[in-house]
């Protein structure tokens, strides 16, 4: 399984993104999806997550700014920023699960000056 992401780059603050990741060699269907972002100098952390059925859920920090969806149809997990803030800088990754199977793709930078 790849996930290939795009859609990062340089915003200012107030500003949006959305953010791609499309999934291939695998059954994206099948596969719950998340976002996660890695802070310069901080460890990982989640961002968002959507089952297969479309169920969410955000990370406090974001709720109320970011969307996160899916198309099942082009192998494809978004996330939508709106709001961003300088503290929504990072390396933004999508990541499959499938069970306790799953894995990373390379991240998309994401950086929110002020």
């Amino acid at each position: 399984v790849q996930l290939q992401a795009c859609g990062g780059g340089l915003v200012q603050a107030g500003e949006s993104l959305r953010l791609s990741c499309t999934v291939s060699g695998g059954i994206f269907y099948a596969y719950a999806m998340g976002w996660h972002r890695q802070a310069p100098g901080k460890q990982r952390e989640l961002v968002a997550t959507i089952t297969t059925g479309g169920t969410t859920n955000y990370a406090d920090s974001v709720k109320g700014r970011f969307t996160i969806s899916r198309d099942n149809a082009k192998n494809t997990v978004y996330l939508q920023m709106n709001s961003l803030k300088p503290e929504d800088t990072g390396v933004y990754y999508c990541k499959w699960r499938l069970g306790g199977v799953g894995s990373w793709g390379q991240g998309t930078l994401v950086t929110v000056s002020s």
